[in-house]
């Protein structure tokens, strides 16, 4: 019997409409449809949410919210291309998973979403490092979140040079390194789907 191809949830870490990283995930969606994925690359700012606030929660859940688990439970990993601001991930990011992560009506945990699934992490900068130092925070709060992430990262540095327009990295050597990190999560998620 034919497995199902996986299925990736991909999203920038950046509501500005001209931010490097939304460039970007165009090229890593693109690697990971290449090696066999399904990916469905979402805008967060279809998605508005509050400032993560437990009275808000018991209030009653934000719809956003709801239409994020239910995205999250239907794929079988991230593809998430992130800023780096004063050293680490922003807080669209952090909000968004952390909004993710509340429990659900299907569980007594939201991280329950999350574990055993897939991500794989890039990210852009004008600067010369590219934006590195939030890949590490970024795969640490994934991974505590349950997800595999996999080893390959990319930070596209001197991004307004390599990154002219959405979807075109310039540097042939980059656009390869970014391609592999999204070909490495659907190999992966591939292969759990297989178990």
């Amino acid at each position: 019997m034919a497995v199902e191809s996986p299925r990736l949830l991909a999203f920038a870490g950046s509501l500005r409409r001209e931010s490097f990283n939304r460039r970007l995930i165009p090229v890593l969606a693109e690697g990971a449809r290449a090696a066999g994925a399904e990916v469905s690359l979402i805008d967060l700012r279809d998605y508005p949410l509050p400032v993560y606030d437990g009275d808000i929660e018991a209030a009653g859940m934000p719809e956003p919210v709801h239409r994020l688990q239910d995205l999250m439970s239907e794929h079988d990993g991230l593809l998430i291309s992130t800023p780096e601001y004063n050293g680490s991930m922003p807080a669209l990011v952090k909000n968004t998973l952390d909004w993710i992560s509340r429990p659900t009506e299907a569980g007594p945990s939201g991280t329950t979403l999350f574990r055993g699934k897939v991500a794989g992490i890039v990210s852009a900068s004008p600067g010369p490092l590219g934006g590195l130092r939030s890949l590490l925070v970024l795969r640490d709060a994934l991974a505590k979140l349950g997800l595999v992430v996999v080893p390959q990262q990319i930070a596209v540095g001197l991004a307004a040079e390599r990154l002219p327009e959405t979807g075109l990295l310039a540097d042939e050597r980059m656009r390869e390194g970014v391609h592999g990190v999204g070909a490495a999560v659907a190999d992966l998620a591939a292969r759990l789907r297989r178990q």
